[in-house]
């Protein structure tokens, strides 16, 4: 794994753009300069985030999100780990 988080990335099980590895490690989101802790999936190179509104829930029981466009800035949060 690089030191720099995925291009995209979803906390879903069920998404393709899920990576067990990125998120065990730990990635924060800096987005429009300000951190975001509720981030639910990211396009660095589209710019855009997938933030929950409230505690709405979707007809499948996911919580219904809003896509917000803007400078994304993830970062991994724990250092990597080491090969031994």
């Amino acid at each position: 794994m690089t030191d720099q988080p995925p291009d995209r990335l979803c906390v879903d099980p069920d998404s393709p753009f899920y990576n067990e590895a990125a998120l065990a490690r730990g990635v924060g989101i800096r987005f429009k300069g300000r951190e975001r802790t509720d981030v639910e999936e990211y396009c660095v190179s589209e710019g855009w985030i997938r933030a929950p509104v409230g505690k709405t829930l979707d007809r499948h029981g996911n919580p219904l999100t809003i896509k917000f466009t803007g400078p994304v800035e993830p970062y991994f949060l724990g250092p990597a780990p080491s090969e031994t």
